[in-house]
């Protein structure tokens, strides 16, 4: 059940101990201060609140990973493995670190390697998008700390996505290896801004003519060519159809994302404006009119979506700037309504709706996408780019 929302915290609450290990960030972020801690202003101070909810309700120092819900309730803790929400969790860890390159975030990384290393076995899974999810974040990770075994793990996992290309539906990867005939946005885009970027890592030209080869399967096959709408998928149930009914953030983020690496990695325009259309389409029509919120979509692997979707919206703002009002504008819309009304009254916890009050438990994939967007806030305010007039 939602709760009634209190916009206050008072200052004996605080002074009580509410909120300790948040400590000076509690006050910054609640009573409106312009200046944070080491990360920085008023979007780094939330999402260091953020970071430090996930630390204490979600992270299962033991096992080296996050629990599925907080508060965790007896073997859901745990059960199912959420693999995909593991690698989002890392992601996520990473923004953490390279916000504030405090070592806290660094043991954290380093105890998930082992700690997914134990539940999964090998970094691969059945599911090629999961795993293209874990090789990103491990590849983040290999940027900001250096340590060669996430590199080795991003390497490992871009060899066995590359299994999953096939000559079904024209190419493509799959879904997961057990269904090779089926595929989507979620297992190419991503595999695009895998290859693009260790192309720009490591220099092997192989891997750009992989993320291109993928980009161009992906934009004949899954892409409205008019509006720059994303579908999801084609031949899901065997009939060779495309999914056109579902309309996901999730999908238009990866695009996106995929579109703006190629264009890091050739310089070629022409990707900055897939980007761009697509996120046009964002704009114009996944956004409430009225407020300029963005939908929710569920809660479990739906509730990830939106962050998934920020992630990549920045990635093209930082890139051009110049054409990017819009979607900052849209950004700080959707920030400002998570923290007023879309998180918890007494802890950065957050709902899968940006516009309400979380529900009694919440999710670990909720609360990350609400960290996402933090975040990515918190990256904007640093580079200088959210003061749009």
């Amino acid at each position: 059940m939602a709760r009634k929302r209190r916009t206050w915290l008072t200052i004996a609450a605080v002074v009580a101990g509410l909120l300790v290990a948040a400590g000076v960030w509690v006050c910054t972020a609640v009573f409106g201060g312009e200046r944070g801690g080491r990360g920085g202003g008023l979007w780094s101070a939330r999402a260091e609140l953020a970071q430090q909810e996930l630390l204490q309700q979600f992270w299962d120092e033991k096992r080296g990973l996050h629990n599925n819900a907080a508060p965790c309730m007896l073997q859901l803790c745990t059960d199912p493995f959420h693999y995909w929400w593991q690698a989002h969790a890392l992601d996520t860890l990473v923004d953490g670190y390279a916000r504030t390159k405090d070592d806290g975030y660094r043991q954290r990384i380093d105890a998930m390697y082992q700690g997914i290393l134990d539940r999964n076995t090998i970094f691969p899974n059945a599911y090629y998008d999961d795993m293209e999810w874990m090789a990103l974040a491990w590849l983040r990770a290999y940027d900001q700390i250096g340590d060669e075994r996430y590199k080795e793990a991003a390497l490992i996992l871009w060899e066995d996505i590359l299994t999953g290309w096939n000559d079904e539906m024209g190419g493509g990867i799959a879904w997961r290896k057990e269904q090779l005939d089926y595929k989507n946005t979620p297992a190419n885009a991503p595999a695009v801004i895998l290859g693009a970027r260790l192309y720009d890592r490591f220099g092997d030209e192989q891997y750009l003519e992989w993320a291109k080869r993928i980009f161009e399967w992906q934009r004949q096959t899954l892409v409205d060519p008019e509006t720059g709408l994303v579908w999801d998928g084609i031949n899901r149930q065997g009939d060779g159809r495309i999914d056109k009914d579902w309309k996901f953030t999730y999908c238009q983020g990866v695009y996106i994302g995929a579109a703006v690496e190629l264009y890091r990695a050739t310089g070629d325009r022409s990707y900055l404006d897939e980007a761009w259309k697509t996120a046009a389409y964002v704009e114009r029509q996944m956004t409430s009119p009225a407020t300029g919120m963005l939908p929710s979509e569920g809660d479990g692997d739906g509730a990830l979506f939106k962050g998934i979707l920020v992630r990549y919206l920045t990635e093209l703002i930082k890139e051009d700037p110049g054409r990017a009002d819009g979607l900052v504008r849209m950004l700080l819309t959707n920030g400002e309504s998570l923290w007023v009304y879309g998180k918890h009254p007494d802890a950065a916890l957050f709902s899968n709706s940006w516009a309400q009050t979380p529900d009694a438990v919440v999710q670990l994939s909720t609360q990350l996408s609400g960290m996402m967007l933090l975040e990515m806030l918190a990256v904007l305010e640093q580079l200088e780019m959210l003061d749009i007039g």
